[in-house]
């Protein structure tokens, strides 16, 4: 098997497989998939993607101006810019690859509201948007002869090579070396390094600790986004997500008593964005004694509903609630992360040759808090640019030199003990939830830094338990290091008075 390439793209969510599909056909390309390549959290995106396309009533500035107010003005404005200008651009060619949109009766896209959203801008496939993207996206790639595809392969380690990148891969229990000259990180998120998250199994940060590894830079990692409802059931890790849209559809959150409660924290009630709305739920909670909260739509019509969101529906269904009768418990959990590694407008790192696109890059359009339905947008816009910056550079011809490169081998080693990534999850789940706790995070940091120093360390053998566990850890460590330099002018202000 060939393992030298021009570019290897790690993970094949969206802004993965968007990345392949915009590369040059004439570059050798090869992606790696940590598990099969539908695992992955773009493939649970309900909600849509959201821009303006085609829409003479609605406006890239007003998108701007929305996601502004959601990322309250932390955005980066170059890159916002990028996002809302050329959104048209990639809704555009994805139509055209095969994605389907619902339309209206007349034969337009039919665009939702969500939390955030002064218009109705939000493009979606039913409740099902993500899986038809990437559904649709994977069906494209595998039709290219340039690109490979390595399912179910573990990235271990990477190293700069004086010609680009040596990156140590575990396939089938046996370990190779794979060269590249362009290494593009689309690894997803950091949902597992908590307890209770929307993402997959697949989410533990592993290309944010390494591209840290490697001398990245790494930004705003503490800005953590927590959905306010998602299916409250805590016998499960990963948490079932309902939709941003049903709120944006007129669904009511109510509070133990079956109360509505959103009037008593902002004037856009449901509607708010994410924080406000999960901020709401926690401060609720407080007041009331209790984490009982239910989202509610059983003032719409049941055939709506069902149509609208046949997979929640159907979802809910299966665990015993009929959402057009019943109404269904919720409570905040992890579901997204705004901050990774840092890029510019084509998604290029601190480290020459290695791009980052998706939910691990921090491109800072979403400031400190993400609008509904960017995400699919950024994973988008941003993969297409940095294939074209590639293309640029290599001048779309294939080959050159390849720098060799021996990892160590560590088989010979023991694994690490049972219980580290509990142990971290469950000191970021009190530690650092919707209103982070300062005494949980002072304490909790120093035991993440020695578990991060254990690994870091130790001689373990570099198999998936070990690279998950050295992953979860840096993360963890990063997130709550800002975190504490965040509360530290607070905590001496305390001190003064």
């Amino acid at each position: 098997m060939n393992t030298n390439y021009d570019v290897m793209i790690v993970g094949t969510g969206a802004a993965g497989l968007y990345t392949a599909l915009n590369l040059a056909p004439t570059l050798r390309v090869l992606m790696i998939s940590k598990k099969e390549m539908k695992l992955c959290n773009s493939a649970l995106a309900q909600g849509g993607v959201a821009g303006v396309y085609h829409n003479p009533e609605d406006s890239p500035a007003l998108h701007k101006k929305d996601t502004l107010i959601a990322g309250g003005y932390e955005n980066r404005l170059e890159t916002l810019d990028v996002l809302v200008n050329e959104a048209c651009i990639d809704i555009d060619r994805v139509i055209k690859l095969g994605v389907e949109f619902d339309k209206k009766p007349d034969g337009d896209y039919h665009r939702t509201l969500e939390g955030g959203h002064g218009m109705h801008r939000i493009f979606h496939h039913e409740d099902t948007t993500g899986y038809e993207i990437v559904s649709k996206l994977q069906e494209r790639v595998l039709e290219l002869p340039n690109v490979s595809v390595l399912e179910n392969a573990q990235m271990c380690d990477i190293q700069k090579t004086a010609t680009g990148f040596a990156l140590d891969i575990l396939c089938g229990g046996k370990h190779e070396t794979y060269l590249c000259h362009y290494t593009v990180f689309c690894t997803g998120g950091i949902g597992r390094v908590y307890e209770y998250t929307t993402n997959t199994a697949i989410a533990t940060g592993d290309g944010i600790a390494m591209a840290y590894y490697l001398g990245a830079e790494i930004r705003h990692l503490s800005y953590i986004q927590f959905h306010p409802t998602a299916f409250q059931n805590h016998h499960t890790r990963e948490c079932f997500l309902i939709s941003e849209a049903v709120r944006g559809e007129g669904a009511y959150l109510r509070n133990c008593k079956r109360e509505r409660f959103m009037q008593d924290y902002d004037e856009r009630l449901e509607l708010a964005p994410r924080d406000v709305v999960s901020h709401a739920i926690i401060s609720e909670a407080k007041k009331t004694g209790s984490d009982e909260f239910y989202i509610d739509v059983t003032h719409l019509k049941p055939d709506f509903i069902k149509k609208r969101f046949p997979m929640i529906y159907s979802k809910l269904l299966e665990v015993g609630y009929d959402m057009t009768k019943d109404l269904v418990p919720i409570f905040p959990c992890q579901h997204y992360l705004m901050g990774g590694i840092n890029v510019d407008t084509s998604a290029r790192t601190s480290v020459a040759g290695l791009y980052a696109c998706g939910e691990c890059s921090h491109t800072g359009v979403h400031g400190n808090n993400r609008l509904a339905s960017n995400s699919l947008l950024e994973a988008l816009v941003f993969s297409r640019r940095a294939a074209q910056d590639i293309n640029s550079l290599t001048g779309e011809k294939s080959g050159g030199d390849f720098t060799p490169y021996t990892f160590a081998n560590t088989d010979s080693y023991p694994v690490i003990p049972t219980g580290l990534r509990t142990e971290i999850r469950k000191i970021m789940q009190t530690a650092y939830f919707v209103i982070p706790d300062a005494e949980k995070i002072r304490t909790g940091i120093v035991r993440i830094r020695e578990i991060y120093d254990f690994l870091e360390n130790g001689k373990f053998r570099k198999n998936h338990d070990y690279v998950e566990a050295s992953s979860l850890a840096t993360v963890a460590y990063i997130v709550l290091s800002e975190a504490q330099a965040a509360l530290e002018p607070q905590h001496d202000s305390e001190q003064k008075q």
